[in-house]
C-alpha cells in the first residue's frame, strides 16, 4: 500500500466533506469542487498553498506535530481521524528494520493470556491481532462465532475474510453492512499503523481483488476504532443475540486484543448465552470419541 496514495486519498476525501459554511468561509460564485478548496484549508491551517498542496499530494514526511494538528482542526477532523494523521506521516518517515519485522511476523501466544481466555466461563472471548485473525478463543467464543469456525476451518482465522467472502456473514449479521464498514474502517487504522506488514497488505489486496463491497468500503477512506459497543448476531440454532463487546489491547508491540462478548443476565440476549453454552456443551458431547 502506497504511502503517498493513502495520504492523497485520505485528504482528498476529509476535504471534500466539509462546506464552507461549516468552516465558517462565505462561499461566493458557483464551486466545482465538492467541500473546501487547497486555498481555503491552508488558510485555516495557517499554512502556505503551496505547503499545503505538497502535503495533499502525499508529502507528509517532515510535517510538524503542530502542522498535522492545524490541518486536523482545518478539515474538523475527529479524534480517530486525527490519529489517523499523524500514523500516515509518521509512516511517511524511516522505519527500523527490526520493528518492521516485529509487525510482520505471528506472535507467540503466551500460556497466561490462553489461561484468562479459558477462565472467561461465562461470557464468549477471542483473542485477534491487528490483521483480524482470531489467534485462540475460548469454547463459548467458538460456539458463538460456529459459522466462522463451520466445516472444520481451525485457528487461526481470518474474520475480514468471513465478513466479506463468506456467504453465511450476512445471514450471521443481520446489520451486515454497518459491521462490515466498521470492520474495514478499522483495518484502515491498522493498515496505517503497520505499512510493513506484507500478511496484512496481501489481505487488503485479496479482499480488493474478491469482494466488490469491500472495495467500495475501502475506497470511503472512513477510519474507525473498535473499543466497545454493541453487535446484533444471528446465531444459527440459538437465534439473535444482542451483545455489548469490550475490546481489551494487550500492552506490548504485538497489536493483540481481547474481544468478550456479554449480556445482562434475565435479558433475552442473557438467556441465549446461557442457552449457547448448553448448546456447545451437546455439540462437544456429540463430537466426542465413544468410549468402549
Amino acid at each position: 500500500m502506497d504511502n503517498s496514495s493513502e495520504v492523497r486519498a485520505f485528504l482528498t476525501s476529509r476535504r471534500a466533506k466539509v462546506t464552507p459554511e461549516q468552516a465558517g468561509i462565505p462561499a461566493y460564485g458557483s464551486r466545482r469542487v465538492a467541500g473546501l478548496r487547497r486555498g481555503e484549508v491552508a488558510a485555516l491551517a495557517g499554512v502556505s498553498v503551496e505547503y499545503y498542496t505538497r502535503l495533499e499530494r502525499g508529502n507528509l514526511s517532515g510535517a510538524s506535530e503542530s502542522v498535522l494538528d492545524a490541518v486536523a482542526r482545518a478539515l474538523r477532523l475527529d479524534e480517530t481521524e486525527t490519529a489517523h494523521l499523524h500514523h500516515l506521516a509518521r509512516a511517511a518517515g524511516p522505519q527500523p528494520a527490526r520493528a518492521r519485522a516485529r509487525r510482520d511476523k505471528t506472535p507467540e501466544i503466551r500460556p497466561a493470556i490462553r489461561r484468562v481466555l479459558d477462565s472467561m466461563t461465562g461470557v464468549p472471548a477471542f483473542l485477534r491481532n491487528h490483521r483480524f485473525d482470531i489467534l485462540a478463543a475460548n469454547p463459548l467464543g467458538m460456539a458463538l462465532y460456529a459459522p466462522m469456525f463451520a466445516a472444520g476451518a481451525t485457528l487461526p482465522v481470518n474474520s475480514m475474510r468471513f465478513n466479506f467472502l463468506n456467504p453465511h456473514a450476512q445471514a450471521f449479521y443481520p446489520q451486515w453492512a454497518q459491521v462490515s464498514h466498521s470492520a474495514v474502517a478499522a483495518l484502515r487504522i491498522a493498515a496505517a499503523q503497520n505499512p510493513d506488514d506484507q500478511q496484512l497488505m496481501n489481505l487488503i489486496g485479496e479482499l480488493s481483488m474478491r469482494s466488490e463491497p469491500f472495495r467500495t468500503m475501502w475506497a470511503a477512506q472512513d477510519v474507525y476504532v473498535h473499543r466497545h459497543g454493541t453487535k446484533l448476531l444471528r446465531h444459527p440454532a440459538i437465534g439473535e443475540l444482542d451483545l455489548a463487546f469490550e475490546a481489551l489491547e494487550l500492552p506490548g508491540n504485538d497489536g493483540l486484543t481481547i474481544l468478550t462478548y456479554s449480556a445482562e443476565p434475565g435479558t433475552p440476549s442473557g438467556d441465549g448465552l446461557e442457552l449457547l453454552a448448553t448448546w456447545a456443551a451437546t455439540q462437544k458431547a456429540k463430537t466426542a470419541p465413544a468410549r468402549d
